[in-house]
Protein backbone atom coordinates (compact mmCIF):
# COMPACT_ATOMS: atom_id res chain seq x y z
CA UNK A 1 0.00 0.00 0.00
CA UNK A 2 1.54 3.51 -0.85
CA UNK A 3 1.75 6.02 2.29
CA UNK A 4 0.21 9.41 1.06
CA UNK A 5 -1.45 10.74 3.62
CA UNK A 6 -3.84 10.78 6.51
CA UNK A 7 -7.70 10.18 6.96
CA UNK A 8 -9.79 12.84 8.72
CA UNK A 9 -13.12 11.24 9.26
CA UNK A 10 -14.70 10.91 6.27
CA UNK A 11 -11.88 12.98 4.12
CA UNK A 12 -8.45 12.33 2.90
CA UNK A 13 -5.40 14.44 2.30
CA UNK A 14 -4.44 12.91 -1.11
CA UNK A 15 -7.62 11.85 -2.38
CA UNK A 16 -9.87 15.06 -1.75
CA UNK A 17 -8.00 17.44 -1.82
CA UNK A 18 -4.72 16.51 -3.60
CA UNK A 19 -2.05 17.21 -0.77
CA UNK A 20 1.00 15.28 -0.74
CA UNK A 21 2.48 14.56 2.65
CA UNK A 22 6.08 15.91 2.93
CA UNK A 23 6.55 15.55 7.03
CA UNK A 24 5.19 14.26 9.89
CA UNK A 25 5.33 15.30 13.63
CA UNK A 26 3.58 12.58 16.60
CA UNK A 27 5.09 13.51 19.54
CA UNK A 28 4.48 11.49 22.88
CA UNK A 29 2.27 12.18 25.64
CA UNK A 30 3.83 14.19 28.67
CA UNK A 31 4.22 11.63 31.71
CA UNK A 32 2.29 13.12 34.96
CA UNK A 33 4.80 12.78 37.40
CA UNK A 34 4.01 13.06 40.87
CA UNK A 35 7.32 13.39 43.12
CA UNK A 36 7.67 14.57 46.73
CA UNK A 37 10.26 16.26 48.36
CA UNK A 38 11.32 14.95 51.52
CA UNK A 39 13.15 16.85 54.02
CA UNK A 40 16.21 15.43 55.29
CA UNK A 41 16.69 12.56 52.58
CA UNK A 42 18.39 11.77 49.29
CA UNK A 43 15.98 12.65 46.05
CA UNK A 44 12.12 12.40 46.23
CA UNK A 45 9.11 10.02 46.85
CA UNK A 46 8.14 9.20 43.92
CA UNK A 47 4.00 8.88 43.24
CA UNK A 48 3.35 8.66 39.95
CA UNK A 49 1.95 5.24 39.74
CA UNK A 50 0.55 5.47 43.54
CA UNK A 51 -3.12 5.23 42.46
CA UNK A 52 -3.41 3.25 39.75
CA UNK A 53 -0.46 1.36 39.28
CA UNK A 54 -0.21 3.17 35.65
CA UNK A 55 1.54 5.96 34.14
CA UNK A 56 -0.91 8.71 33.42
CA UNK A 57 -0.29 11.50 30.68
CA UNK A 58 -0.85 14.50 29.63
CA UNK A 59 -2.69 15.23 25.84
CA UNK A 60 -0.17 14.29 22.88
CA UNK A 61 0.64 17.97 22.17
CA UNK A 62 2.39 19.11 18.97
CA UNK A 63 1.17 17.18 16.71
CA UNK A 64 1.72 18.21 12.63
CA UNK A 65 1.41 16.96 9.54
CA UNK A 66 2.96 18.92 6.52
CA UNK A 67 1.95 19.21 3.17
CA UNK A 68 2.48 20.31 -0.18
CA UNK A 69 0.49 21.36 -3.49
CA UNK A 70 0.22 22.86 -6.65
CA UNK A 71 -2.25 26.10 -7.65
CA UNK A 72 -2.50 29.19 -8.47
CA UNK A 73 -3.91 32.31 -5.42
CA UNK A 74 -7.85 31.88 -6.23
CA UNK A 75 -6.71 27.38 -5.75
CA UNK A 76 -5.19 28.16 -2.78
CA UNK A 77 -7.98 30.35 -1.05
CA UNK A 78 -10.61 28.26 -2.15
CA UNK A 79 -8.57 25.06 -0.61
CA UNK A 80 -7.52 26.80 2.65
CA UNK A 81 -10.98 27.70 3.09
CA UNK A 82 -12.35 24.11 2.46
CA UNK A 83 -9.89 22.67 5.04
CA UNK A 84 -10.20 25.55 7.67
CA UNK A 85 -14.01 24.98 7.16
CA UNK A 86 -13.86 21.06 7.75
CA UNK A 87 -11.41 20.90 10.52
CA UNK A 88 -10.09 24.32 11.74
CA UNK A 89 -10.83 24.00 15.55
CA UNK A 90 -13.04 20.76 15.45
CA UNK A 91 -12.44 17.53 17.20
CA UNK A 92 -11.33 14.85 14.47
CA UNK A 93 -10.39 11.53 14.20
CA UNK A 94 -7.12 10.92 12.20
CA UNK A 95 -5.94 8.06 10.69
CA UNK A 96 -2.41 8.12 9.33
CA UNK A 97 -2.24 5.30 6.06
CA UNK A 98 1.19 3.82 7.45
CA UNK A 99 -0.18 3.51 10.41
CA UNK A 100 -3.79 2.39 9.16
CA UNK A 101 -4.57 0.03 12.78
CA UNK A 102 -5.02 2.99 14.96
CA UNK A 103 -6.54 6.19 14.87
CA UNK A 104 -6.24 9.16 16.99
CA UNK A 105 -8.64 11.88 18.59
CA UNK A 106 -7.67 15.48 18.70
CA UNK A 107 -8.93 19.31 17.81
CA UNK A 108 -7.08 19.82 14.73
CA UNK A 109 -6.11 23.37 13.38
CA UNK A 110 -4.94 24.88 9.57
CA UNK A 111 -2.13 27.31 9.33
CA UNK A 112 -1.97 27.89 5.19
CA UNK A 113 0.99 29.41 3.56
CA UNK A 114 1.56 30.22 -0.32
CA UNK A 115 5.10 29.44 -0.35
CA UNK A 116 5.58 30.39 -4.15
CA UNK A 117 3.30 31.44 -7.38
CA UNK A 118 2.32 27.96 -7.88
CA UNK A 119 3.56 25.97 -5.04
CA UNK A 120 1.03 25.71 -1.36
CA UNK A 121 2.15 24.77 2.02
CA UNK A 122 -0.74 23.05 4.33
CA UNK A 123 0.12 22.48 7.77
CA UNK A 124 -2.12 20.20 9.81
CA UNK A 125 -1.72 20.43 13.94
CA UNK A 126 -3.60 18.95 16.87
CA UNK A 127 -3.73 18.27 20.42
CA UNK A 128 -4.54 14.19 20.77
CA UNK A 129 -5.53 12.23 23.42
CA UNK A 130 -2.41 10.28 24.79
CA UNK A 131 -3.03 6.94 23.43
CA UNK A 132 -3.88 5.50 19.70
CA UNK A 133 -6.98 3.79 19.47
CA UNK A 134 -7.63 0.38 17.73
CA UNK A 135 -9.84 0.75 14.65
CA UNK A 136 -11.33 -2.17 14.80
CA UNK A 137 -13.34 -2.53 17.70
CA UNK A 138 -14.46 -6.12 19.32
CA UNK A 139 -17.85 -6.22 17.96
CA UNK A 140 -17.81 -5.00 14.83
CA UNK A 141 -17.37 -6.59 11.15
CA UNK A 142 -13.68 -6.76 11.05
CA UNK A 143 -12.05 -4.91 7.58
CA UNK A 144 -8.92 -7.56 6.33
CA UNK A 145 -7.25 -5.03 4.14
CA UNK A 146 -5.98 -3.01 6.84
CA UNK A 147 -5.28 -5.47 9.19
CA UNK A 148 -1.59 -5.87 10.29
CA UNK A 149 -1.04 -9.72 10.70
CA UNK A 150 2.62 -8.94 12.58
CA UNK A 151 1.20 -6.59 15.68
CA UNK A 152 -2.73 -6.41 14.70
CA UNK A 153 -5.09 -8.40 17.36
CA UNK A 154 -8.16 -10.07 16.17
CA UNK A 155 -11.17 -9.52 18.84
CA UNK A 156 -14.01 -10.90 18.23
CA UNK A 157 -16.21 -11.24 22.20
CA UNK A 158 -19.62 -10.80 20.55
CA UNK A 159 -22.50 -13.01 21.16
CA UNK A 160 -20.52 -15.45 23.27
CA UNK A 161 -22.22 -18.35 24.75
CA UNK A 162 -22.05 -19.09 28.63
CA UNK A 163 -22.80 -22.80 29.90
CA UNK A 164 -21.57 -23.45 33.17
CA UNK A 165 -18.23 -21.76 32.53
CA UNK A 166 -16.19 -19.67 29.72
CA UNK A 167 -13.40 -18.23 29.74
CA UNK A 168 -12.17 -16.00 27.44
CA UNK A 169 -8.35 -14.48 26.82
CA UNK A 170 -7.99 -10.76 26.21
CA UNK A 171 -4.54 -9.02 24.75
CA UNK A 172 -3.79 -6.02 26.26
CA UNK A 173 -2.27 -3.35 24.97
CA UNK A 174 -0.51 -0.29 27.08
CA UNK A 175 -3.81 1.37 27.81
CA UNK A 176 -5.85 0.13 31.11
CA UNK A 177 -9.53 0.17 29.76
CA UNK A 178 -12.45 -1.08 31.46
CA UNK A 179 -14.65 -3.18 29.38
CA UNK A 180 -18.50 -2.76 28.91
CA UNK A 181 -20.11 -6.03 29.28
CA UNK A 182 -23.56 -7.02 27.95
CA UNK A 183 -25.17 -9.81 29.34
CA UNK A 184 -28.21 -11.44 28.36
CA UNK A 185 -29.12 -13.11 31.60
CA UNK A 186 -27.85 -12.52 35.38
CA UNK A 187 -24.27 -14.19 35.95
CA UNK A 188 -20.81 -13.83 37.07
CA UNK A 189 -17.39 -12.68 36.06
CA UNK A 190 -14.01 -13.51 37.49
CA UNK A 191 -10.73 -11.42 37.01
CA UNK A 192 -7.60 -12.33 38.98
CA UNK A 193 -8.63 -13.11 42.24
CA UNK A 194 -12.22 -10.90 42.16
CA UNK A 195 -15.91 -11.92 41.32
CA UNK A 196 -18.28 -9.79 39.91
CA UNK A 197 -22.26 -9.71 39.72
CA UNK A 198 -23.22 -9.03 36.27
CA UNK A 199 -27.03 -7.94 35.17
CA UNK A 200 -29.34 -9.08 32.79
CA UNK A 201 -28.01 -5.82 30.16
CA UNK A 202 -25.36 -3.80 30.16
CA UNK A 203 -22.54 -3.64 33.12
CA UNK A 204 -19.71 -1.61 33.05
CA UNK A 205 -17.49 -1.63 36.15
CA UNK A 206 -15.02 0.38 37.61
CA UNK A 207 -12.97 -1.94 39.66
CA UNK A 208 -12.76 -4.53 36.86
CA UNK A 209 -9.74 -2.83 34.34
CA UNK A 210 -7.70 -4.80 31.69
CA UNK A 211 -3.96 -4.16 31.75
CA UNK A 212 -1.40 -4.49 29.13
CA UNK A 213 -0.86 -8.03 28.51
CA UNK A 214 -3.45 -11.23 29.32
CA UNK A 215 -6.48 -11.00 30.58
CA UNK A 216 -8.48 -13.79 31.36
CA UNK A 217 -12.54 -12.85 32.34
CA UNK A 218 -13.82 -16.36 33.39
CA UNK A 219 -18.37 -16.35 32.76
CA UNK A 220 -19.98 -18.50 35.04
CA UNK A 221 -23.83 -18.89 34.35
CA UNK A 222 -26.32 -19.41 31.16
CA UNK A 223 -26.69 -16.92 28.86
CA UNK A 224 -25.01 -15.19 26.10
CA UNK A 225 -21.98 -12.46 26.47
CA UNK A 226 -20.35 -9.67 24.42
CA UNK A 227 -17.25 -8.09 25.65
CA UNK A 228 -16.67 -4.07 23.92
CA UNK A 229 -13.46 -3.85 24.81
CA UNK A 230 -10.87 -1.17 22.34
CA UNK A 231 -7.31 -1.39 22.84
CA UNK A 232 -5.14 1.54 23.15
CA UNK A 233 -1.68 2.02 22.56
CA UNK A 234 1.27 5.19 22.74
Amino acid sequence: MEHTGIKIDDKHTAKDWGLRMISMVIPMPEPKTNYIDIPGADGSLDLTQSLTGDVPYNMRAGVQFTFDSSGGYEDWHAMSSEIANYLHGRKRKVIIDSDPGFYYVGRLQLDSQKSSEIMNQIMITGTMDAYKYEVADSLGDWLWDDFDFETGIIREYGNLQVVGELNVIIPGRRKHVIPVITASATMSVSYGAESYDLVAGINKIYDLTLGEGENILTFTGTGVVSIDYRGGSL
